[in-house]
């Protein structure tokens, strides 16, 4: 484990890599009337947000924004729940957004609510994806991929615009 933190993204090169993942989702679903970005609280909501200003900044499409509310530590413990009406997400392409990708555990029990509801398509958007997968889950569009060792941990700090930055410890 490292002694301090070492930073991997400071503020300028974490806007780059959200403003290129928002062309790639725009690029992706450039002929839809509206998309949703669903964000898992806390971390990945805010990520869905400032993904959103982006997309909203180069497209006309509608872009509706959603919250995903679950335990990472226990997901089984407490019903997953959204911030918007099911309905809302019918026949809409979902893109599912979380902070860093680790074991796959948080990003498949925030995709289970829409599992049951007849959304057009569902992608992932990862900030980072550390590729220790467990689940059979993947991020379709990734800021950072980085091989990590077990005992290593990625922080992302988004408390102030500008200040963003995520950090290996």
């Amino acid at each position: 484990m490292s002694a301090s933190p070492t930073l991997i993204l400071n503020a300028k090169q974490f806007q780059q890599k959200i403003d290129r993942i928002a062309y790639q989702v725009y690029e992706n679903n450039f002929d839809e009337k509206e998309i949703i970005i669903a964000g898992i609280a806390v971390k990945g909501y805010i990520l869905a947000q400032k993904l959103s200003e982006k997309l909203k900044e180069i497209t006309t499409i509608k872009i509706t924004l959603a919250e995903i509310i679950l335990n990472k530590e226990n997901p089984i413990k407490q019903e997953v729940r959204l911030s918007i009406k099911p309905e809302v997400f019918e026949g809409k392409v979902v893109i599912l957004v979380d902070d860093v990708l680790n074991s796959g555990k948080t990003l498949i029990y925030g995709m289970a609510p829409f599992l049951s509801l007849p959304v057009k398509r569902i992608t992932t958007v990862i900030l980072v994806d550390r590729n220790h997968n467990r689940y059979p889950i993947k991020a379709d569009f990734v800021g950072l991929s980085l091989a990590t060792t077990l005992q290593e941990h990625i922080t992302v700090e988004l408390t102030k615009k500008g200040k963003e930055a995520v950090y290996l410890t």
